[in-house]
């Protein structure tokens, strides 16, 4: 749109005009204050879920507030003819689709998760760090819910450049680790059949999966990984530090010496969830 097209597209403002446009301007101010200090006082005055309304509302009659201002400015300041709403909504639709070309990607990879399913309700799921439950999947993002209770919201544009690891994918089973780190000067069957007592006697273990201790020898000590399922995927920390408290005595009791696995090598020290399908 060329310069002259843009001082077309705007009629002439007289001293009645600006102050009508002034007057609306002011009148949105004056309500949008009000209201931000209004229903936080009255929300304070309330309980439970009615509260969480009430301060919910501020953002979204904030909007509505400055969308009527708006669609009461146009008409005084641009003429309301049918080649220049035309061009103002064109204008509007290409600076809208650059601010909101990542909200649109979101929307692209939502229909995109659809049909891969790389995750859904009751997945337990990694994304950008991230870790925790799938409690909805909608059409822009997916909302997670850590172990420590809390809901993140993630946009689905993260399936273009972000990994997503599933630890169960669909499947109730859920495999769960407990790392012990010991001493090698130790009788190393003798650990790993304790080990294993100790996962088959958990009272989380789900009998039908299998269960493995896994051993590994390194330069600074010997390691070892018991590898199990929870009977349901909420359990695995209930699980882990079930494992880990027992396992722990069972190899005192023998006599192994725990150690602490050098700074350089990463290792996790005492139980942690590794993912994975039966």
């Amino acid at each position: 749109m060329e310069s002259n097209d843009i001082h077309r597209l705007f009629q002439p403002l007289d001293a009645v005009a600006l102050t009508e446009i002034v007057l609306i301007l002011a009148g949105a101010f004056a309500l949008i204050t009000a209201q931000q200090r209004l229903l936080p006082w009255a929300a304070q005055r309330l309980h439970g879920r009615y509260r969480h309304v009430v301060l919910a509302s501020v953002p979204l009659l904030r909007l509505v507030i400055l969308g009527v201002a708006l669609i009461l400015v146009v008409p005084v300041a641009i003429e309301p003819s049918w080649q220049n709403m035309t061009a103002l909504l064109g204008a509007t639709g290409l600076a809208l689709g650059f601010a909101l070309k990542d909200y649109i990607s979101s929307l692209i990879a939502g229909v995109v998760s659809a049909f891969e399913r790389p995750y859904r309700p009751g997945d337990w799921v990694e994304i950008d760090g991230i870790y925790g439950e799938v409690v909805h999947v909608g059409m822009r993002s997916v909302v997670l819910v850590t172990p420590d209770d809390d809901s993140v919201t993630i946009p689905h544009l993260k399936l273009w450049n972000a990994p997503v690891k599933n630890a169960n994918n669909g499947s109730p089973l859920l495999q769960c680790s407990a790392v012990f780190n010991v001493h090698p000067d130790h009788d190393a069957r003798r650990a790993r059949e304790a080990l294993e007592d100790v996962a088959l006697t958990s009272p989380y273990l789900q009998m039908r999966a299998p269960v493995a201790v896994v051993v590994r020898e390194l330069d600074w000590g010997t390691q070892y990984r018991i590898r199990a399922y929870p009977v349901d995927p909420r359990q695995q920390f209930r699980f882990t530090s079930d494992l880990t408290v027992r396992g722990r005595e069972a190899l005192r009791q023998m006599g192994a010496q725990a150690l602490l696995p050098p700074a350089e090598v990463p290792v996790l020290r005492g139980a942690s969830v590794t993912g994975r399908r039966a």
